[in-house]
């Protein structure tokens, strides 16, 4: 059964969309079988990811119940992926189940290791529905005051979701995005957000993953950086974190390797 994880953060701009998609490459090309969801009605996971968002079902249809999860399945070189549109920024009125995206899913777990479930940049019902489908969270994050900052509000929606909907979710770890260790300021907030993580009861990933011109360059191509630029440190960062995560988790997940 999959292991879910979903990478959220109610601020824009961190790379949770990056990160979903260079994990769930980087896992693939290690052997293990991926889904990705994209929950963001922007729809960016499932346009880098070369999905049709168009045409054919999307995430939307099947939270709705026009879709089966099973027809809304798209084979892509980085795995399986469930996409998404314009369709779902409705859901806030649509929906009212925190617990929906989570039923869904069950008619597919046993069939991937791991599910990441790309998130929009809010706290609204979608986010909630990740959260609440997830075993656990990735919080991607810049080095800077305001992602310090937003913090404790998505800390206080996860234990919103525990004490609701999902006792058992768990904190993987804050990721840095877009990070330079060189400079003063970044060594600071680095130092500042391991001691938010100790009362968050959690860690900070030990891979910084760096900015790069090169990400861009392979959205832009649809395409994950490991495959447009494999010698590159953003590339390099992206398999170090998916070696953190299959490390850190239980045995149980890590069964493929």
């Amino acid at each position: 059964m999959a292991k879910v994880i979903a990478i959220a953060n109610q601020k824009g701009g961190v790379g949770k969309t990056t990160t979903a998609h260079n994990v769930a490459a980087s896992m693939t090309y290690k052997d293990y079988k991926v889904l990705m969801v994209d929950l963001d009605p922007q729809g960016n996971l499932s346009f880098i990811a070369g999905a049709d968002n168009v045409s054919k079902p999307t995430v939307y249809e099947v939270l709705n119940g026009k879709a089966s999860i099973k027809a809304a399945l798209q084979q892509t070189k980085n795995g399986d992926i469930i996409p998404a549109n314009i369709l779902l920024s409705g859901a806030d009125m649509e929906i009212t189940r925190p617990e929906l995206l989570r039923g869904k899913l069950e008619a597919v777990k046993d069939n991937y290791d791991y599910i990441l479930i790309d998130t929009p940049p809010s706290l609204g019902i979608l986010t909630i529905n990740a959260l609440t489908a997830a075993d656990s969270v990735i919080i991607p994050m810049s080095a800077d005051v305001l992602s310090l900052q937003g913090l404790s509000q998505l800390y206080n929606t996860i234990e919103a979701v525990r004490q609701h909907s999902n006792p058992g979710l768990e904190i993987e770890g804050l990721l840095f995005t877009q990070h330079n260790n060189r400079t003063l300021l970044s060594r600071e907030f680095t130092k500042a957000t391991k001691d938010v993580a100790k009362r968050m009861n959690t860690k900070v990933f030990q891979t910084f993953i760096r900015a790069s011109v090169a990400t861009r360059e392979a959205q832009a191509n649809q395409v994950d950086i490991i495959t447009y630029s494999p010698v590159s440190p953003t590339s390099e960062g992206y398999n170090a974190l998916t070696a953190e995560i299959i490390k850190g988790g239980s045995k149980k997940w890590a069964r493929r390797k």
